[in-house]
């Protein structure tokens, strides 16, 4: 069994209040979650507007198709229009 996190560091450049990220960010928790067999959570930079830090965790049986899920998962926020990604951090446990 392998476990693996993947650390997303946000920036939410629309964002003029709290209330405007945390849309953003549960809109992408809500569609990552619903397509992806993963758990998601906001774990840092809660009361910064327009920063987020997303963690996510995958557990599968197979290291290469943890390391491309996690991959795939990177390039669907990259990809997101309304949150720029700045940075992000694949392990594999």
């Amino acid at each position: 069994m392998f476990v693996g996190t993947l650390e997303l560091w946000l920036t939410i450049p629309e964002a003029r209040t709290l209330k405007d990220k945390r849309r953003v960010v549960k809109s992408l928790k809500d569609r990552l979650g619903g397509k992806h067999n993963i758990s998601i959570a906001e774990v840092d930079e809660l009361d910064e507007h327009r920063r987020a830090t997303l963690g996510i965790a995958m557990v599968a049986n197979d290291r290469r198709f943890l390391e491309s899920c996690l991959s795939k998962l990177v390039d669907e926020v990259r990809f997101n229009p309304r949150s720029t990604l700045l940075d992000y951090q694949i392990e594999l446990i």
